[in-house]
């Protein structure tokens, strides 16, 4: 079958928007491509404003009839059930950390023991930084056939640094030095931050020359996509570079899972995290999922906790902790399951569009976009990586005036984000965004400009974005 997106991916290399095609016209062009959208159809399974522009579901995915229809089902188990709900209900609670990880395994390349849904992805950084350094500091390292330097062992002759990039989510950082601290290691010394040549990006030689120029570098710790720019980084490529110097290879997947294939087991990353409510449509806060390769399971998570303990004697009330023999055991608490219960659901709307046609769609919306961008709007830059290997589900539009465009977009129904200092995020996410909307949302940005609309907006009001 010939390849329906095509036309956007020409459009980018300049035969669409300029080469005088009959479809050269972007809102012939954008027809074009909705009609032979094979994952048009999605859009009607998911709650959008029908007067609106939703571009920002790389911060919050919308509800889905789904997602919704599987919460009311927990609250009527609640109801109806009350403690019973553990064991009776259907399917039963018990598990359900383990079942949604059987779900998200597949879209993260993992096999299902390998993937649990519990906490919060800043919870999960903690606890699987904290695990890791206590390895290293026990003097084991990672493992890896063939990597001389993966031997199992780690041993450079003082506390082990944890490799970062300047333009992480701060958040990350903040767990990280914690972690840290906690057990006595300076973090202004040992966190060690590569920095940005462009400020957009994070090149990966310059994390193989990190690693090259510190041997104590015991955890490379990247996200799989920037929050800000939306790059998407090699996971492979600094996954096979941590282990050859001898460290662990963790991933922040927030800003990917969902919208991106990952092949997590394949790449011979060690861990991962990531959240639910962005591309995996699960919900304002819901739940948190990890990844822990499975020739991890087994040791003793940083931050342990009774959820965590191997099922089958979780209820002797044992005061000896017994992990469970997956990534079950990087649960701590009692699992939330009304921020749990709408994942049941929305991944199953992912999975069964396919991650791989999700990705092809998202490559085109954005192929669009920035193309549209190219054409139109001559005082707008695209900060995001031209290369679809190198992007991830947003662009980033950089102007002077980012956050008064932002806020003239969101009253004008185009809901973007603003991140400082000079970004606009439109994420035209695949499984309910047009590439009818995508033209609308450039409409807009070029409606404003024109206008000086945005002016009249003040700065620095902070709240959320």
């Amino acid at each position: 079958m010939d390849d329906p997106y095509a036309p956007a991916r020409d459009a980018l290399d300049g035969d669409g928007l300029a080469g005088g095609a009959a479809d050269s016209d972007p809102a012939v062009l954008a027809a074009r491509l909705d009609a032979d959208d094979p994952l048009s159809a999605f859009a009607d399974r998911y709650h959008v404003p029908d007067d609106g522009l939703y571009m920002d579901g790389n911060s919050l995915g919308p509800a889905s009839d789904a997602a919704i229809a599987s919460l009311d089902r927990v609250v009527d188990e609640w109801r109806e059930r009350l403690i019973s709900g553990w064991t009776d209900a259907d399917p039963p609670w018990f598990e359900v950390g383990e079942r949604l990880g059987d779900a998200l395994a597949p879209l993260v390349g993992a096999d299902p023991s390998e993937v649990v849904v519990g906490n919060s992805i800043t919870v999960n950084i903690h606890t699987l930084i904290g695990t890791f350094l206590d390895e290293l500091l026990a003097g084991n390292g990672p493992e890896r056939e063939g990597v001389a330097a993966a031997d199992g062992t780690w041993a450079p002759g003082g506390d082990p640094a944890v490799l970062v990039n300047e333009l992480d989510f701060p958040s990350d950082h903040y767990a990280i030095r914690a972690q840290l601290r906690q057990r006595g290691i300076d973090p202004d010394e040992k966190l060690r931050v590569v920095e940005s040549r462009d400020g957009r990006t994070i090149d990966p030689r310059d994390v193989e020359a990190a690693m090259a120029a510190h041997d104590d570098v015991g955890i490379v710790f990247m996200p799989t996509a920037l929050y800000r720019s939306g790059q998407l980084f090699d996971v492979e490529r600094i996954a096979e570079a941590a282990h050859a110097a001898g460290a662990f290879a963790g991933f922040d997947a927030a800003h990917s899972a969902g919208a991106v294939p990952h092949a997590f087991g394949d790449a011979g990353v060690d861990f991962a995290v990531w959240c639910t409510y962005k591309y995996l449509n699960a919900g304002p806060g819901s739940i948190g999922a990890l990844f822990v390769a499975d020739r991890h399971h087994g040791l003793t998570p940083a931050l342990t906790g009774w959820w965590g303990h191997e099922k089958a004697t979780q209820f002797e009330m044992n005061m000896t902790y017994t992990p469970a023999d997956s990534a079950g055991a990087w649960q701590i608490g009692t699992p939330p399951l009304l921020a749990a219960a709408p994942l049941e659901e929305s991944v199953e709307l992912l999975r069964e569009a396919g991650i791989e046609r999700l990705r092809a769609k998202s490559l085109a919306l954005t192929d669009f976009l920035i193309a549209l961008v190219d054409d139109r709007l001559p005082e707008v830059s695209v900060g995001t990586p031209r290369e679809h290997a190198a992007r991830g589900g947003h662009v980033a539009l950089e102007h002077p005036d980012a956050e008064r465009l932002s806020r003239a977009l969101t009253d004008r129904g185009a809901v973007v984000d603003f991140r400082p200092p000079n970004v606009v995020r439109v994420c035209p996410a695949a499984p309910y965004t047009s590439f009818a909307d995508v033209l609308a949302v450039v409409d807009e940005i070029e409606a404003i400009l024109d206008s000086g609309a945005h002016e009249s907006y003040a700065t620095g009001e902070g709240g959320v974005t």
